[in-house]
């Protein structure tokens, strides 16, 4: 009798905590989102290398102060790592995708290739860690190319786009992967996650700094469509995608919350079509709902574990 008088409160309780893991979900794809958009706004203002050093730069220095005193004593051996994982992750994952949005490459394209992240990682694995695919694993990693394939047959007859720059995004997620694969090989102890990232945005910054100088300088272009699109790059797109992953994580499982980031590319075009006028294609949607389908089927053959949402 008990038990039936208090059913209605642990019902309640379970839909409360259903909503606001929902409403973590929601904002979770909205910043993952919120970093191609970003880019795509800040390259109308500023040439990208700029625009990722400055990203990479604000990061790591908000991040600083928490670095060298929260946590224990930083150690040296600890920095090497890191700047590898942040020329890799970063330098080299970032640069990839932003390079491909300022040739014009269509912002939700763009996302779509990068959300192929767990099939690169599964296929790096083979050479690197001598894990095979199963039948199930290629069979969703080929649905998944042929419906990034569908997607981007129909930019490529749009025009105006050089073949190569469809090529920069899957360079880029390349490179994530390899330093994904790298951090599990790695044989030092894994670090905070705000040493980590400030670390790792920092040795990124030194890398795009070069880059940046050699496209034309370093400084900062005063004006404010250039520092919004920082603003909203650091504190959306990084710190509000990490702070808001591992927010949903804790109340809920990685599977869910990595297939919940599956989400991210129709936003992306839908987001990209209302700010900068780029267009939608039922070719866009077959892709996408394909690439989606093939995602699905390979997760069903491998466990999803967790993605890195600073991007």
């Amino acid at each position: 009798m008990s038990d039936f008088a208090f059913s209605p409160d642990r019902t309640r309780g379970r839909f409360s905590a259903l909503l606001i893991l929902v409403a973590l979900e929601a904002a979770l794809v909205i910043s993952w989102s919120g970093g191609f958009v970003g880019i795509r706004f800040a390259s109308d203002h500023a040439p990208i290398f700029l625009i990722l050093f400055w990203r990479s730069l604000v990061s790591g220095l908000v991040l600083l102060p928490l670095t060298l005193t929260v946590g224990p004593r930083l150690r040296w051996r600890d920095l090497p790592p890191q700047m590898l994982f942040g020329a890799l992750a970063m330098a080299g994952y970032l640069s990839g995708f932003a390079l491909a949005i300022g040739e014009g490459v269509p912002t939700g394209l763009v996302a779509l290739i990068t959300d192929m992240l767990p099939l690169m990682v599964a296929l790096l694995s083979w050479p690197m860690l001598g894990q095979a695919l199963t039948g199930g694993q290629w069979l969703g990693s080929l649905i998944g190319v042929a419906g990034v394939l569908i997607a981007s047959g129909w930019s490529l007859r749009m025009g105006d786009v050089p073949l190569w720059a469809y090529v920069l995004p899957v360079v880029g997620t390349l490179s994530l992967a390899f330093a994904t694969l790298l951090q599990k090989r790695s044989p030092s102890e894994p670090l905070p996650v705000h040493r980590s990232l400030c670390l790792q945005c920092l040795s990124a910054a030194a890398i795009l700094g070069i880059a940046a100088w050699i496209e034309g300088g370093v400084a900062p272009v005063m004006e404010a469509g250039f520092i919004g699109g920082i603003l909203w790059l650091v504190f959306v797109a990084t710190f509000g995608a990490w702070g808001l992953y591992y927010a949903a994580l804790r109340r809920s499982s990685p599977a869910r919350v990595t297939a919940v980031l599956y989400l991210s590319p129709p936003v992306v075009m839908i987001w990209a079509w209302v700010m900068f006028g780029e267009p939608l294609s039922w070719a866009m949607a077959i892709g996408l709902a394909v690439s989606l389908v093939g995602i699905i089927v390979f997760a069903r053959f491998q466990g999803a574990g967790p993605r890195d949402p600073d991007h």
